[in-house]
């Protein structure tokens, strides 16, 4: 009897050893390139939180939409078929919290050192407490910097963008922002827009640089303008009962890994979008167009009525909060 007892003993023993070998996974799904600033922090994020860890965290990560495209990896998130994620801050105004749309209002940020100043200040922080009550905990924001505008035909004035079909995200601001520029606003999944540019389902669209070059649009786009209307950013975010029932020493590594990612893509995020510019122009596929003082001032006539459009949408005293904080 003694023996059967010791036996079921060092069985259990030996199960316990095995399964607290075996590493907790973080499936980290996104939907762009590896070799863009997000695929790269993401990249670093694996590499810091797997040696940080010893091993004990694995970090599987899946570019380009290859598990879920735009509209699906929240609700999968949400769900625990993926634990870790880095949407565009558009895509929580589906979820019904509106206010994360702040960041698509043309020209609200005027600078780097302006967006910062909100998103690793009191305002960014209330922003990512948000989404706790969507089962989803927020890490962190990540910058791809500032969008510019393409199509297959010059925009140097609103005027120019007159019943052009432009691929947006699934935005409200960013559909106010196409129409005040008398432009049809096309929601689209990012994983589609090539071949949407290149069969004229869509006649253009906006994203920084980096995106357009590592997805190819400028082979299917004979005009950009560097417009730098709008801010694109994203949230890092984890599933939130995942992230509670860590282990407290593995949370702590994951956060500083986190940290040191974020450091690393914002770093990166400029001079990536600079190198990617200079790839496309060097093509001879895309003519590239600055605007002038003039015309840079009728683009902001045209926009700016947005934010006003959009207050009672995000909140007319955030919109307020922010251009104050980013005034100073």
């Amino acid at each position: 009897m003694q023996f059967k007892t010791l036996a079921v003993a060092l069985t259990a023993a030996v199960s316990m050893s095995a399964f607290a070998q075996t590493p907790i996974v973080i499936k980290f799904s996104h939907v762009v390139a590896t070799d863009t600033p997000k695929g790269q922090a993401a990249e670093r994020f694996k590499q810091l939180a797997e040696k940080s860890t010893g091993g004990r965290v694995k970090v599987e990560l899946y570019p380009n939409s290859q598990l879920y495209k735009d509209k699906e990896e929240l609700e999968a998130l949400q769900l625990g078929a993926v634990q870790m994620l880095a949407p565009s801050l558009a895509k929580f105004g589906p979820l019904g919290i509106k206010e994360f749309e702040v960041f698509d209002l043309p020209y609200i940020f005027p600078s780097k050192a302006a967006l910062y100043a909100v998103t690793e200040g009191p305002i960014g922080e209330g922003l990512l407490q948000k989404l706790e009550p969507k089962g989803i905990t927020g890490l962190a924001y990540w910058d791809n910097g500032f969008k510019v505008m393409s199509a297959n035909k010059p925009m140097r004035v609103p005027a120019d963008f007159k019943g052009l079909k432009m691929r947006i995200q699934a935005s409200k601001v960013l559909d106010g922002q196409m129409r005040a520029l008398g432009a049809n606003p096309q929601v689209l999944a990012f994983s589609e827009v090539y071949q949407a540019l290149q069969t004229g389902v869509v006649d253009g669209t906006e994203n920084p640089p980096s995106n357009f070059f590592t997805q190819k649009m400028h082979e299917v786009q004979k005009h950009i303008t560097m417009s730098n209307h709008g801010y694109l950013g994203y949230a890092v975010i984890v599933n939130k009962k995942f992230w509670a029932g860590l282990p407290a020493d593995i949370r702590i590594s994951l956060e500083a890994a986190m940290r040191d990612a974020t450091t690393f893509e914002k770093a990166i995020a400029q001079r990536d979008n600079d190198m990617a510019m200079d790839a496309i122009k060097k093509t001879g596929k895309t003519a590239v167009y600055n605007l002038t003082p003039v015309e840079q001032a009728a683009w902001r006539k045209a926009l700016l009525p947005v934010h006003k459009e959009m207050e009672g949408r995000i909140g007319k005293e955030l919109i307020a909060k922010i251009t104050r904080e980013a005034a100073k």
